[in-house]
């Protein structure tokens, strides 16, 4: 299930792209086969429920998960209730895993995205003066923003300004931006998606305040974005655990692939879509399910090969998962220059 129209709809159509990919492979090799349906929830909880209903009156037998975090809360409710495999590409909330012992994610969560990039900003540009601007209505971003600060309490990052907004408010960031070049703010912390990043980048520009912009993985299709100007990302940073100028024979492999379908560069959200059908075949692998098996007989089984397999994905080596349904893997900074993603 993912946003497939709608404003998030390039998060939820490159998970697609992705996990068709995985799935194509998968197939191919013989033996064991997966049959991806796939559902569209606009980014919205309730259609995301309706939508994890439809699969399951199709027969899913495990649910690749929610890609957006607040629709993810709603259908990680309806599957621990079902006891139903539940495997996130991209919903990053604690509230999507906490207390549910069939969760499982394979992006970062948000407190470990804010402890990441506070951490990177305080070691690799020390002394900068951080404004924080956030939405406040919104799991993800409130989430992120909250360890970000706690953690840059405990390194020492200082903070002069933070400004926050809600879904209704994200057409003017004046106020916010305004506040925070008054403060001295040389760099912006934005753990936000990138609708609004896009504004932020456009009126920063219009302002003439060119503070360092530093998102996370929400971040990640900004530059596909139809209609935005790419030269206002110019110099932008954020944390990603996949970057397709990597040029290592998987990713290449995937990338080219991945363009021949959909005439792009893969974002790290197809790359996390790709990696979830991996991590479900070696789990389902390691556990032995077979497809006459019901779908709590499966998830009953999955739930303990997770914490005992070791997966090599593009978005992570020998990525591990915790019984709280966490990954283990390292993030990387990436940079945008000349409108693509390069290691800075």
């Amino acid at each position: 299930v993912g946003p497939l129209t709608g404003g998030a709809a390039i998060y939820g159509n490159a998970a697609k792209g992705g996990a068709e990919i995985a799935v194509e492979e998968i197939n191919a090799l013989g033996g064991l086969q997966f049959d991806l349906h796939y559902e569209d929830d606009a980014n919205d909880p309730e259609k995301s429920v309706n939508a994890y209903n439809t699969l399951k009156d199709w027969g899913m037998q495990v649910f690749l998960g929610s890609v957006t975090s607040t629709p993810g809360v709603a259908t990680a409710a309806e599957s621990n209730a079902d006891h139903m495999f539940y495997l996130t590409p991209s919903a990053s909330s604690t509230d999507v895993i906490s207390g549910k012992d069939n969760m499982f994610q394979v992006c970062f969560t948000d407190p470990n995205q804010g402890v990441g990039s506070a951490d990177y900003i305080s070691q690799n540009m020390p002394g900068a003066k951080v404004g924080i601007i956030y939405r406040n209505d919104d799991a993800y971003s409130q989430g992120i923003r909250d360890t970000f600060v706690a953690e840059a309490g405990k390194v020492g990052l200082e903070i002069v300004s933070e400004g926050t907004f809600t879904k209704d408010t994200q057409s003017d960031f004046s106020v916010q931006l305004t506040a925070a070049q008054s403060a001295g703010a040389d760099l912006i912390f934005l753990p936000t998606y990138y609708q609004p990043n896009a504004v932020i980048l456009n009126q920063a520009k219009g302002m003439g305040y060119a503070p360092t912009f530093f998102g996370v993985d929400g971040m990640d299709g900004i530059l596909a974005m139809p209609g935005f100007d790419t030269s206002l990302a110019e110099g932008v940073m954020l944390l990603t655990p996949f970057s397709a100028d990597a040029d290592d024979e998987r990713t290449q492999s995937f990338v080219s692939k991945y363009n021949e379908l959909h005439g792009e560069t893969p974002n790290q959200f197809a790359a996390d879509g790709y990696d979830a059908v991996y991590v479900i075949y070696e789990a389902i692998q390691a556990a032995g399910c077979t497809s006459d098996m019901s779908a709590a007989d499966i998830c009953e089984a999955l739930v303990k090969a997770m914490t005992a397999i070791s997966v090599d994905g593009l978005t992570g080596q020998g990525m591990t998962w915790q019984p709280t349904g966490e990954v283990s893997k390292a993030p990387m900074a990436v940079v945008i220059k000349d409108g693509v993603y390069v290691t800075p």
